[in-house]
């Protein structure tokens, strides 16, 4: 199969060893794409590189432009507050051909073309559960990405779970608000969820359960039918019952609008600190030149 040739031989550095960058050396690992010897892991904390190179058997080092020289694909998988000085760490030890993807929150791509002088940038916006496969990936690139580069990062974002290539920037804010926050909103409804079966008098281990396995079937279901969730919804919500006493409350609470309320308030957020950490990479201008002045001397009194 393509996807599991396109990636042959093509050395992978990760600038960051956290939670995520495990996560796609895993994927990518899980579904050998890659070998483990064509991975390089770099982090400035030592013990780390110990637990991913234990993990997964892969290349290790604290030196970003050693870990970056030789590859062909550079993932960016810092914290977004050192981006900035990772970027600049870099500046120079990229070949033009390397291909850079960045999973770094709210880090638009103009701010990293100007940090590491590079044009062959890919951004993505990845959500929690890509760190257990089941992520929802929405990413873009810049016109100097080859085709068989965005097939690259395609196969490399599909470790994470699903991933969705959009041809306008402005939907990375858009992904944030929906599919990046999503599962917070939803984390928030199990939350609440398990409170009311713990007030109805369930234990709070079988509620979880309960409420787990629930949301987890549900999205299943959704996932492989072909109606729209209104219809599904219909579907379980007989006239004068339960469910339809339920979503009348819901409904009179306001749930719809609260929630997209929420989206619409995630979305300008996510807007307002783009343009924060772009003002913030840009370089300052630089001082203007002092000018020298020469007085001429004044002439003696007689």
């Amino acid at each position: 199969m393509k996807r599991s040739t396109i990636l042959h031989d093509v050395p992978i550095t990760f600038i960051g060893a956290g939670a995520m960058g495990e996560a796609m050396i895993g994927g990518l690992l899980r579904h050998k794409l890659v070998e483990p010897d064509a991975i390089t892991a770099a982090d400035r904390h030592p013990e780390r590189l110990n637990e991913v190179r234990d993990l997964f058997h892969v290349h290790t080092t604290r030196d970003n432009r050693i870990a970056a020289r030789n590859a062909r694909v550079v993932v960016l998988s810092v914290k977004p507050q050192v981006l900035t000085a990772v970027c600049a760490d870099l500046k120079g030890a990229l070949r033009p051909s390397t291909l850079v993807v960045s999973i770094v929150a709210g880090a638009r791509i103009a701010s990293i073309a100007a940090g590491l002088g590079h044009k062959a940038i890919v951004r993505t916006m990845p959500n929690t559960p890509a760190q257990v496969g089941e992520g929802m990936t929405v990413w873009t690139a810049t016109d100097a990405v080859s085709d068989t580069q965005r097939e690259q990062a395609g196969a490399i974002l599909s470790a994470l779970g699903k991933q969705l290539y959009v041809q306008d920037e402005g939907f990375l804010d858009k992904a944030t608000a929906v599919s990046g926050s999503g599962p917070a909103y939803v984390f928030l409804l199990m939350e609440a969820l398990i409170d009311a079966a713990v007030h109805l008098g369930w234990s709070r281990a079988d509620a979880r359960v309960l409420v787990i396995q629930t949301v987890r079937g549900a999205a299943i279901f959704a996932e492989r039918s072909p109606v729209h969730p209104a219809e599904m919804r219909n579907m379980v919500t007989s006239p004068g019952g339960t469910s339809a006493d339920a979503i009348y409350q819901l409904e009179k609470g306001g749930f719809r609008t609260v929630l997209s309320k929420a989206v619409l308030a995630a979305y300008q957020r996510s807007v307002a600190l783009g343009a924060v950490n772009e003002a913030a990479s840009a370089p300052s201008a630089a001082p203007r030149p002092t000018r020298k002045t020469t007085r001429k001397p004044r002439a003696k009194r007689r």
